[in-house]
């Protein structure tokens, strides 16, 4: 295969968008959990709000795994290997109230956006670096309007 990137720079950038992966997978989990367990005031606001932000994170998981395979890599693909790897700490069996998901979530997207820049830098395969510049502006959107709901 000859895409113009070192055998190093693939590997490089494989273990980046895996680890992404497995981030976006185990934020999707939890955005879909905090949905099914939303309640309260405000239930079918933050319902549809975090049904639209999982829907827009299976997109997202779509798109990295097949970036993993354009780079003629196989992609990970079960709860085990995304566990082992993902950034995003889980909470199983506890359920925050609405304020609490919303700042869980946001707390979530910050960390990702954070460590996205720090991949970027890091990362020498240029179509990975600017697809991980879209996933950020992605999660600074996301970020941004749940931030609102807590000021």
């Amino acid at each position: 295969m000859k895409l113009g990137i070192s055998e190093e720079n693939i590997k490089k950038s494989v273990s980046m968008l895996s680890t992404a992966l497995a981030d976006e997978m185990t934020l999707y989990v939890k955005t879909r959990k905090f949905h099914w367990n939303v309640s309260g005031q405000s239930f079918m606001e933050l319902h549809k709000l975090f049904e639209a932000q999982y829907t827009q994170l299976e997109a997202v998981i779509d798109e990295l795994a097949e970036r993993i395979n354009k780079l003629g890599s196989k992609t990970i693909g079960t709860m085990e290997e995304f566990g082992k790897i993902t950034r995003i700490k889980e909470a199983p069996g506890k359920y925050p109230d609405q304020k609490g998901m919303i700042s869980e979530l946001l707390a979530d997207h910050e960390m990702l956006i954070v460590e996205l820049r720090k991949d970027i830098d890091a990362d020498s395969d240029a179509g990975t670096t600017d697809y991980f510049t879209k996933l950020i502006q992605d999660h600074e959107s996301i970020a941004w309007i749940l931030r609102r709901y807590l000021n």
